[in-house]
């Protein structure tokens, strides 16, 4: 038997290109900053169909997409984007007084912060994979980190890992502005896969 390593080879390059393409896109999309929930809910939708053997034409799908997340992707980043941002001040003003009072409160605000924010990327990939109502989707994201830590923590590593690498070796910038992001976004919808499976048979059998 022979292998086609060359079609093989053109089918990796079609795709390595296809990402670039995507993750370029994706920036650009987040640029408003207001869209960020837009453009990620966006990016999970394609990269959730991609880790289902559901190739169809990422760009194009990418593209339409973002018209069709626009309301439901802005209300979750706004519903849960904020407080994020609120209890990281929080977590770095306990931090700075320096007591140990401010030690604990430290402690209670980034644990905060890091629960709500595994909440609202959970948001955006819910957005992303069911047609629900903008509280329905909330609710069940502020449920998810608890139900599924473990592939939670998972989901706020990625990009938190991609951060620090970044303020650590600012070359890896190239590299996430280049392909990191819809990378990242399909190694999300790989650790999301299984548990939307099951609530998919929810959502059909109720």
């Amino acid at each position: 038997m022979k292998l086609d390593l060359e079609g093989r080879t053109l089918q990796g390059l079609t795709a390595f290109g296809t990402f670039v393409v995507l993750n370029v896109l994706y920036l650009l999309s987040c640029l408003p900053v207001i869209t960020i929930g837009t453009a990620t809910s966006s990016l999970y939708e394609v990269a959730l169909r991609y880790a289902d053997d559901e190739r169809g034409n990422p760009l194009r799908d990418y593209v339409a997409a973002l018209a069709r997340n626009a309301r439901r992707g802005t209300a979750v980043l706004l519903a849960l984007g904020i407080p994020v941002l609120m209890l990281g001040f929080a977590a770095r003003f306990w931090y700075s007084s320096g007591s140990a009072l401010s030690l604990m409160g430290t402690l209670v605000a980034a644990l905060a912060a890091i629960y709500l924010f595994g909440a609202l990327l959970h948001a955006f990939a819910l957005v992303a994979a069911f047609d629900a109502g903008i509280r329905e989707t909330v609710r069940n994201a502020l449920l998810m980190p608890g139900a599924v830590p473990i592939r939670t923590a998972g989901l706020v590593l990625l990009p938190v890992t991609a951060v620090l690498m970044a303020m650590v070796i600012p070359s890896i910038l190239v590299l996430v502005g280049t392909i990191g992001c819809s990378v990242g976004a399909y190694f999300s919808a790989l650790l999301l896969r299984p548990v939307y499976r099951r609530l998919s048979a929810e959502y059909s059998d109720s």
